[in-house]
Formats: structure tokens, C-alpha cells, sequence
């Protein structure tokens, strides 16, 4: 099985394991760049950031989470990853759930113009 990588607006994001309930990505967001505002349906998340500084918006609420630090996205929250400094943010990203696939995204507001 191929393990999946993909070029975003914003950075990429790379599969370093995936199995029945969970996946594993490491996700490199570029200086002054951020994801889509979403949702899952069927999964949680947890964000530990490796590398840089991570501006996370959970359910509304703005957190800044530094390297050796996370933060959990329970199952449902809108959330958002950003990078506000001027280094690449490095994060490794746990997915729970019995179901990770990539079309389980509903988009709020996007910078780039994307919908689900």
C-alpha cells in the first residue's frame, strides 16, 4: 500500500502510517499561511507540534501551541491550523476514528477558495 502525500495552497501534508481507527500525518504549513476552517464527521484529532508555533482555532477559541506542546480537536469541532511566524510550522497529527479518509472534511471559510 502506498502511503499518500499531498501539495497544498498552504504547505503538504504526508501519511507516516495508517491503519483500522487511526492515521498518522505530519503536516508542514508555510510562514503566514492556514488551513480551511472544517469539521470531521468521523474522526478526532491530536496535534503535536514538532517544529515552529501553531495558531489553533477550536470550536472559536484561538490557542498558541509551541513546540514539545499539543492539543486535542474532539470529534465534530470546527477547527483551524495556522502559522503566523516566519518558520515553516512542523506538526505531527494523530486522526482517531473508524473512518479517516480524506473526503471526511466539511469546509466553513477557506483562503484558497475551496469548498467540500
Amino acid at each position: 500500500m502506498a502511503i499518500d502525500s499531498e501539495q497544498r495552497p498552504w504547505g503538504s501534508w504526508h501519511v507516516i502510517d495508517v491503519a483500522d481507527g487511526y492515521k498518522i500525518k505530519r503536516i508542514h504549513v508555510n510562514p503566514g499561511s492556514r488551513l480551511s476552517l472544517q469539521s470531521h464527521e468521523h474522526r478526532s484529532e491530536h496535534w503535536v507540534v514538532i517544529q515552529g508555533e501553531a495558531t489553533c482555532e477550536i470550536n472559536g477559541v484561538e490557542s498558541v501551541v509551541r513546540h514539545d506542546e499539543s492539543i486535542d480537536v474532539p470529534l465534530g469541532a470546527k477547527h483551524r491550523l495556522g502559522n503566523q511566524g516566519d518558520e515553516e510550522l512542523v506538526i505531527v497529527e494523530v486522526q482517531l476514528g473508524a473512518y479517516t479518509g480524506e473526503d471526511d472534511i466539511c469546509r466553513y471559510e477557506d483562503d484558497y477558495g475551496r469548498s467540500d
